[in-house]
């Protein structure tokens, strides 16, 4: 079985989820960061492998590893998010099962080129929400 990777939009789950477009708002690092938070919850409840791809400067402009075990890339200036997730998908898509979550249409097409599957915000929240889910069940059980 090959491994399973998700390949996160960053700012596309942002602005399509409203507690985080309200952060950002005000303050876009604490946007990121209650993202990342997310993502990591459904990296360590899941057999996904979890990188989030921002635009624009982040505290790094490249890739770092998360303190929290997932990866996260920002885009170096002349570069777009898109460019790094279109890239990942290249290399990854043949020889592991990729996701690419993003709600913009063009990058989703894109993506199921390279032989990866794609899915909405909508979609990726509903998968952290099952996460979350079946962790309380599994808390709750060995109770």
């Amino acid at each position: 079985m090959k491994q399973k990777i998700l390949i996160v939009d960053g700012h596309s789950m942002i602005f399509a989820w409203p507690d985080l477009a309200n952060q950002h708002r005000h303050n876009t690092a604490n946007a990121r960061d209650g993202l990342i938070r997310l993502l990591t919850g459904l990296q360590d409840a899941t057999d996904w492998t979890v990188a989030v791809v921002f635009d624009g400067k982040g505290p790094k402009a490249s890739s770092e590893g998360s303190p929290h075990g997932i990866a996260v890339f920002y885009s170096r200036e002349g570069q777009t998010a898109d460019a790094i997730i279109e890239r990942l998908a290249a290399k990854y898509g043949a020889d592991f099962q990729v996701t690419v979550a993003t709600n913009d249409r063009m990058e989703r097409t894109t993506s199921e080129s390279f032989g990866c599957d794609s899915i909405s915000a909508t979609q990726l929240l509903g998968e952290i929400e099952r996460a979350n889910n079946s962790l309380r069940e599994k808390i709750r059980r060995l109770q």
